[in-house]
């Protein structure tokens, strides 16, 4: 109901959009713009939005819903690790871009267990989302098929599919992680150890291969004793960090393949007082004010979270429509960025 309780100015219950568009002096259309933050002049922004305000107008989600065929209102998002903030920033953006549609995320955390990865997707199609973004566990992706969810979309965030037709957003992973070993062999490093995820995952998988290829294009071979994998955590990389320092001929930098390794990482040489040369694939808040150069592959993880919501919208407006089999593949670029040089 409006402030005042009375009903809006058309008589029904409460005011409609057509109510705002008549008191701004605007068509529905540009309400409906305005609301969906599109572009409009501000001059038309500015008494759209006074008038909502006056009116006490609130967009009724559930019709909308119904009348593009949704069934929630509600986008689901699985990631494997919230502890990690590249996860918080890919919801961020993949929230701002529902939510200018009238949509609400619900997020959920796998821990990187595929067991529960296939809870929660069970579980949030119980709750009739309307759709998922989903960064797989590992490489069993059967289960996230929108043809056994009955046809809720999917789409893949960090991992292309795996025997399934679904859109994926990626990053240069192996673009990425060549860049950055490159960048220290070119420093003259010839002993570079590697600190990454298991094979299982695809990115980790895809860093350990630019790593390689780097080598390979130096003339180089890595030593197999200088490369350790776990769980990406700080004090694992901290530990695994650790062990290769220690060793009687310890390499004289690493490379390490997201933010978390290279923080356990960073902390373990700071504690040494090693020399030991750092590069990392993933940017995190005060690299700049580390105490020692350190190379990154930085890209926006926002951008792949708005680019899936993106995606996933897209499928949603086509609905039965959508053409089988035609599936897309976007890539998110990085760029070395140097701290403290």
């Amino acid at each position: 109901m409006p402030p005042n309780g009375s009903t809006g100015p058309t008589g029904t219950a409460a005011p409609t959009m057509r109510d705002v568009a008549a008191r701004a002096g605007v068509s529905a259309m540009t309400v409906s713009r305005v609301l969906k933050d599109e572009n409009v002049s501000a001059a038309t922004r500015d008494r759209v939005l006074t008038a909502v305000r006056e009116l006490g107008y609130r967009r009724n989600e559930v019709a909308r819903n119904l009348r593009l065929g949704r069934s929630s209102g509600m986008i689901g998002l699985v990631v494997t690790n919230l502890g990690n903030p590249f996860y918080s920033q890919l919801a961020l953006g993949a929230e701002q871009v529902a939510e200018k549609h009238g949509l609400r995320l619900v997020l959920g955390h796998t821990a990187g267990l595929a067991q529960r990865e296939y809870e929660l997707v069970d579980d949030l199609v119980s709750r009739r989302v309307d759709g998922m973004i989903v960064v797989p566990a590992g490489s069993a992706q059967q289960h996230l098929d929108p043809v056994s969810l009955g046809g809720v979309p999917v789409v893949l965030a960090s991992s292309p599919p795996a025997g399934i037709e679904v859109d994926a957003v990626l990053v240069d992973d192996f673009g990425g992680a060549r860049a950055a070993t490159a960048d220290l062999l070119a420093a003259g490093h010839r002993a570079v150890g590697f600190l990454g995820n298991p094979p299982t995952l695809f990115t980790g998988a895809e860093r350990f291969r630019g790593y390689w290829a780097a080598h390979e294009e130096a003339g180089l071979v890595p030593r197999e004793e200088w490369i350790r994998r776990g769980p990406d955590d700080i004090p694992t990389a901290a530990a695994a960090a650790r062990e290769l320092l220690d060793r009687a001929d310890p390499p004289t930098a690493l490379f390490c393949t997201n933010n978390r390794m290279t923080l356990g990482t960073y902390r373990e040489i700071r504690r040494l007082g090693a020399a030991t040369a750092l590069a990392g694939f993933d940017d995190f808040e005060m690299a700049d004010l580390l105490d020692r150069p350190i190379t990154i592959a930085s890209y926006d993880p926002g951008e792949i979270g708005r680019r899936a919501a993106e995606l996933l919208l897209s499928r949603l407006e086509q609905g039965p429509n959508a053409v089988p089999g035609l599936t897309r593949r976007l890539v998110v670029p990085t760029t070395l960025v140097h701290y403290g040089r």
